[in-house]
């Protein structure tokens, strides 16, 4: 029965075609969709509100059509009108929708219509509809500009209370404070009834509480500050502000509640970062301050030792050497008055020298250096001084000013300052005297050296300096036992004279008693555990007694200290090479090459190197720097040219060696080279090269025949010249002896037989000065400058606090 019934509602779905109708073959050609219909648009009232309509003025989206919408008909294929609509109930281009027309995007390209050809004029940016409308003005009772209006007066009162203080009105000061403390609680208020609390400006707060605790510490009103501190501190949403303990602090301090005091110092202390080390030192200098003040000053000492160990300073150590006198420490409190006079004065010395390069700062400085303020300022200076009861220090001052000379480098005023002291009493005269001598031996003038170092004994013979620069004259003129003498006497009045010590050792190496020179210099390496020098002469010591390990590894603690010096560098490379470690000894000497790529003996080696591992191309470039530093000598091309042909490059060899020929056309080992390199490639020049090279050697060998006939009849004469010059040779031998050795390499190279042009020996000076040459050959100079205990006989001991 089911069945029947599906049968039935199919058979329903069936329509026959009418058998009246008969086939045409060619219907259905004209028939189209209305819709494309052109000629019908413009009586399509649908269509012509839309065309009119403006693009951008479109209704709302809605998610179903309402059933008033009057939609546009649209006619199917068999002619008859059906209403068209989306799917999701968005009304199709076109439509009319309660009665606003959308435009038909479709068929309208953006920024073109046609209405200028329906009579409206063409608008794109909509100039026509007139001026915009004016701005809303702001009102003046809105919630934010009375919170804004408030916050400009706290801010305001703040000032005006900084400014009165800093004017001595304190009670106004204070006033102002509380004034500026209760409106900021208003505008808490009303700025919490407005906006949420994480809005709230702490940074106003904060100032607010800040000064008003200020105000009250000022005001000697202890118990308010102090509660309006802790008001700041226990607050978390303060960053920072653990720092304002140490003003807490202060304030015990001030009530003499000393244990309290120290309790919040050291809290503050906590909250201090380690990177900020001067606040630490303030904080600490206060905590020894109330130490002191409180009669406990073995704790005050710790903490001075400590401040005098990070950063010293006049207040912390005049302080030390107060609480070593309070517990009755001589020596310690002669040790804390050595670290006194040692910390700087904090006196801008320097302020007429010119600190940069700038021509026009230069020149103000010129200006300035001697006008009548700045001899006035040293006239009344002086006056003062000596008007005082420490007239003694008149003529330190003096002396520093001499100095003070020396380090602007104008030795003509400290030369007469210096000798207008020399007139002066016997200590005034020793010191004048000893620094005059150490300028005439820096200027190599020993006659006058002499003569000072002589007056400077006489008139003080306990005056190390004195005796030291008197063997510095004897050492320069040879007479090394007698300066031997002078360094002893100088050690016996001063044992750390360390000058003294230094050239003792100098002068024992030059007496060739290198065990005594040793247990100088590491006496010496013992109180100067970092002195380059002292460490470059101990390996020195070792190297001349055949002792190259010692001397490497202390070579290396002088590597350590200074890592940037040429010079030791290369010495380190020239004692492996000795040891037979080539791959240390190349580290060193490229070490050494890179830090200075002048030192033509470094450049030699690495060339040779470089050949030895038949690197040629390697030892083309040191040997082309060589010629470049040395271009009178012809050996440094001639390796390049052999380098050239050994690694097969005949052609760059070739020119090589004629522009060689062209520099030097009267060396013969070029022109050997020349005419052996033609003939093996076939060229034509062999034989005007063989021509030239027939014509040298003949020239040499009559110059040889005239050399010698002459020495046959020189007869006596020619004694003396031998033996002068073997006297010069040997002393030539002893100054290149390792330039020697190094072009005894090159030559024994295996396959290296070029010879070298010994004709000239005259070498281009490299415009290098070894910083430890000098240093090491001439003995030290001592040059005198006073500080007396007086200095610091007015200074008070202070609370030292730190300002609020």
């Amino acid at each position: 029965m089911k069945f029947t019934n599906t049968k039935v509602q199919m058979m329903q779905n069936v329509h026959l075609a009418p058998e009246t109708d008969e086939d045409d073959l060619y219907s259905g050609y004209n028939d189209y969709n209305p819709i494309y219909d052109i000629e019908e648009l413009e009586n399509d009232a649908a269509f012509q509100q839309a065309v009119r309509t403006s693009h951008g003025r479109r209704p709302p989206i809605t998610a179903k059509i309402s059933s008033t919408a009057v939609t546009r008909p649209i006619a199917t294929g068999y002619g008859s009108k059906t209403s068209l609509a989306s799917s999701i109930g968005r009304p199709m281009t076109g439509a009319i929708q309660d009665g606003v027309t959308r435009p038909m995007t479709a068929v309208r390209a953006a920024g073109f219509t046609k209405a200028a050809l329906r009579g409206s004029a063409f608008d794109p940016l909509s100039q026509s509809r007139g001026p915009a409308s004016p701005l809303e003005a702001k009102k003046k009772d809105s919630p934010e500009e009375k919170i804004k209006q408030l916050e400009k007066e706290v801010n305001e009162l703040v000032e005006e209370s900084c400014i009165a203080n800093s004017c001595g009105d304190l009670k106004l000061a204070l006033e102002k404070a509380k004034d500026a403390g209760r409106k900021e609680r208003v505008l808490v208020r009303q700025r919490e009834q407005v906006t949420t609390p994480e809005n709230i400006n702490l940074d106003l707060t904060y100032s607010v509480l800040f000064n008003l605790a200020s105000q009250y510490s000022v005001n000697e009103m202890y118990a308010e500050a102090l509660n309006t501190y802790q008001v700041i501190v226990k607050n978390k949403m303060f960053s920072n502000a653990g720092i304002l303990k140490m003003n807490m602090g202060n304030i015990y301090l001030k009530q003499r509640n000393y244990s309290k005091a120290i309790k919040f110092y050291r809290m503050a202390l906590d909250q201090v970062p380690s990177v900020n080390k001067q606040m630490r030192i303030k904080i600490m200098q206060n905590i020894g301050v109330t130490f002191i003040q409180a009669g406990q000053y073995s704790d005050a000492i710790n903490s001075y030792e400590h401040i005098m160990s990070m950063a010293p300073n006049l207040k912390a150590g005049y302080n030390l050497t107060i609480c070593y006198f309070a517990i009755g420490d001589r020596e310690k409190m002669k040790k804390a008055f050595q670290k006194l006079i040692t910390v700087p004065l904090e006196i801008d010395e320097d302020k007429y020298i010119s600190p940069s390069d700038d021509p026009h700062t230069n020149l103000v400085t010129e200006a300035i250096k001697n006008d009548h303020l700045r001899q006035m300022e040293r006239e009344r200076c002086v006056e003062v001084v000596k008007a005082s009861q420490y007239v003694e220090l008149a003529n330190d001052l003096e002396i520093n000013k001499a100095v003070t000379y020396l380090r602007q480098k104008d030795y003509n005023q400290a030369v007469e300052i210096l000798k207008v002291l020399e007139k002066k009493d016997s200590r005034v005269k020793s010191a004048a005297a000893t620094n005059l001598s150490a300028l005439y031996y820096m200027g190599k003038d020993f006659a006058q050296a002499s003569s000072y170092a002589d007056i400077a004994v006489n008139s003080d013979r306990y005056n190390p300096a004195a005796l030291t620069n008197k063997g510095n004259t004897v050492f320069a003129n040879g007479d090394y036992e007698k300066a031997a003498e002078f360094y002893k006497e100088a050690l016996r009045n001063d044992s750390s004279c360390t000058e003294a010590l230094y050239n003792i050792g100098l002068t024992y190496e030059k007496l060739n008693r290198l065990d005594e020179a040793l247990d100088c210099f590491l006496k010496l390496h013992a109180i100067l555990r970092n002195s380059a020098e002292v460490l470059y002469q101990i390996a020195n010591i070792y190297e001349l007694m055949e002792n190259p390990s010692q001397a490497i590894e202390w070579l290396m603690q002088v590597v350590s200290v200074i890592p940037t010096d040429p010079q030791v560098l290369s010495k380190l490379g020239e004692l492996y090479d000795r040891e037979g470690d080539k791959s240390q000894a190349f580290q060193y000497y490229y070490e050494s090459y890179r830090y200075f790529p002048c030192n033509i003996e470094v450049i030699e080696w690495l060339g040779a190197y470089y050949i030895d591992t038949q690197f040629w191309e390697k030892a083309i470039q040191y040997f082309e720097r060589a010629s470049l530093i040395q271009p009178t000598q012809v050996k440094w091309q001639l390796m390049v040219a052999s380098c050239f042909r050994r690694s097969g490059n005949y052609q760059k060899a070739l020119d090589t060696y004629k522009d060689t020929h062209r520099k030097f056309p009267e060396n013969v080992e070029c022109l050997r080279f020349l005419v052996r390199l033609c003939t093996d490639l076939g060229l034509k020049d062999a034989q005007e090269y063989a021509r030239k090279l027939k014509r040298l050697e003949k020239m040499k060998e009559i110059r040889e025949q005239r050399i010698k006939s002459g020495r046959d009849g020189s007869g006596g004469s020619r004694g003396k010249r031998e033996g002068s010059a073997s006297g010069d040779s040997g002393q030539n031998y002893s100054a290149s002896s390792k330039g020697e050795r190094l072009s005894a390499r090159l030559r024994a190279l295996p396959g290296t037989n070029e010879p070298y042009e010994s004709s000239s020996n005259k070498e281009i000076d490299a415009s290098y000065v070894d910083p430890l040459g000098p240093q090491i050959e001439r003995p030290k100079t001592a040059a005198k400058k006073r500080i007396d205990e007086d200095d610091f006989a007015d200074e008070e001991l202070g609370d030292d606090l730190l300002p609020e």
